[in-house]
Formats: C-alpha cells, sequence, structure tokens
C-alpha cells in the first residue's frame, strides 16, 4: 500500500471548495413529490401535481396546480400541502420558500364512476 494512502487528506475550508447551484428542476421535482405524498391529492397520470419555480438566489416562488380525490376537505388538504411542501424545499434543497400558489384544478372521484 503506498505511503499516501495512509495519510487523511485535508479538505479546504468549506468556502475554499467551491458552490453548489440546485436548478428549479430539482426544486419543481421535489415540490411535486412532496405535493403528492400528502393525502387527498391524486397522484396518477395527467392529474398528478404540478408545479413551476420562479424566483432568485436562494428564495423561490413556487405554483402548485392539483387534483384532490372527491369527497375532499379542500382547505384542509391544500393547507397540509403548503406545509409540506415548503417544508421538504427548504430541506432538501436549503432554498427559502417565499410564495407557494395553489391551485386545485380538479376533483376526482375516488372510484370509478359504475357503468349501468
Amino acid at each position: 500500500m503506498s505511503p499516501a494512502l495512509d495519510v487523511p487528506r485535508q479538505l479546504a475550508e468549506p468556502a475554499e471548495r467551491g458552490t453548489l447551484t440546485i436548478g428549479h428542476a430539482v426544486v419543481r421535482k421535489v415540490a411535486q413529490h412532496a405535493a403528492g405524498q400528502v393525502a387527498g391529492t391524486a397522484r396518477e397520470g395527467k392529474k398528478a401535481p404540478k408545479a413551476k419555480v420562479g424566483g432568485q438566489d436562494n428564495d423561490v416562488d413556487l405554483a402548485l396546480d392539483l387534483a384532490l380525490h372527491y369527497p375532499a376537505a379542500v382547505r384542509a388538504v391544500v393547507g397540509d400541502v403548503r406545509a409540506r411542501v415548503a417544508e421538504e424545499v427548504e430541506d432538501i434543497t436549503g432554498y427559502r420558500v417565499r410564495s407557494l400558489a395553489v391551485t386545485v384544478s380538479a376533483l376526482v372521484p375516488d372510484s370509478a364512476p359504475r357503468v349501468r
């Protein structure tokens, strides 16, 4: 074994190591996933949550479009979505959610309608 492998490497100070940039596409995916984890939101196919991301630096603005299962307590589910998305985006990316707009664009039945 080489003597160089036995010596622990000294890392530069954090400020001297470089930068990390997390793209808006990643923030969008995190927001969509977090919204879809909330009970009452539709997660399948075209009804899955959709997000748009804006902002700059460490602040992001999010716009979510959701479909909810019917019957759902819309206000309660949207409140849970807001909390979950903001928490996940901030925890995973380190970005601060400056604004979060939610649009409920559809109510979908819990089960497929019966055909007679």
